[in-house]
């Protein structure tokens, strides 16, 4: 499978190569991106040369993991992905530098991946489906933002450097409005301290 270009008139996404390799060193350094995705911690050089050779460039060969630099005037800022799954599904995840929250960026390249994630004549998609560490309210806003629904709190369900988390889930089927549907129970959801280490 040949990587594929998305944007608009801000974002352009584009498969992260090695050029990119400091770039997202250098962003995987942020203790939030470290707090609430798996990425390693610390976070070295030899990672991000991992994750553009192997995660990126042999996901997009085979199929089985498509990957999406976010760029904004051509600097690199964040990542946004789709795990094909079975029967047309697939798994979204996503992070963004300090410098690049709180400025829609994320919001709009959410909206070009699930575009083509359930395009016809992009991956075909019926359902994607949301995770995250409980507790990750920068995450849950972007998913409700264009309209997950939120499914519930899997006790332990996620696994971050070999330790159990509590994770929050949702999902968006093909014909759901790409905008908040309805209220999330966010007021009856803990909101724990982030997970460190």
């Amino acid at each position: 499978m040949e990587p594929v270009r998305l944007r608009d008139d801000v974002v352009d996404l584009t498969a992260p190569t090695t050029a990119d390799v400091d770039a997202v060193t250098a962003l995987c350094q942020d203790p939030d991106i470290q707090a609430w995705t798996t990425v390693p911690s610390p976070y070295a050089r030899a990672d991000a040369e991992w994750f553009v050779a192997t995660l990126v460039g042999d996901g997009w060969d085979a199929g089985t993991q498509c990957t999406w630099g976010v760029r904004v005037d051509g600097d690199l800022v964040g990542m946004v992905g789709l795990t094909p799954g079975p029967v047309r599904s697939a798994e979204v995840g996503y992070w963004l530098g300090p410098q690049a929250r709180g400025r829609g960026l994320l919001h709009r390249s959410l909206h070009l991946v699930l575009t083509y994630g359930f395009a016809p004549a992009g991956l075909g998609l019926e359902r994607v489906e949301w995770r995250c560490v409980a507790g990750n309210w920068a995450s849950w806003r972007a998913a409700w933002r264009v309209g997950f629904t939120f499914e519930g709190t899997v006790r332990g369900g996620a696994i971050q450097r070999g330790r159990r988390r509590d994770e929050w889930m949702g999902t968006l089927l093909r014909g759901d409005l790409r905008e908040p549907s309805r209220d999330w129970p966010a007021t009856t959801i803990p909101a724990p301290s982030p997970p460190r280490g």
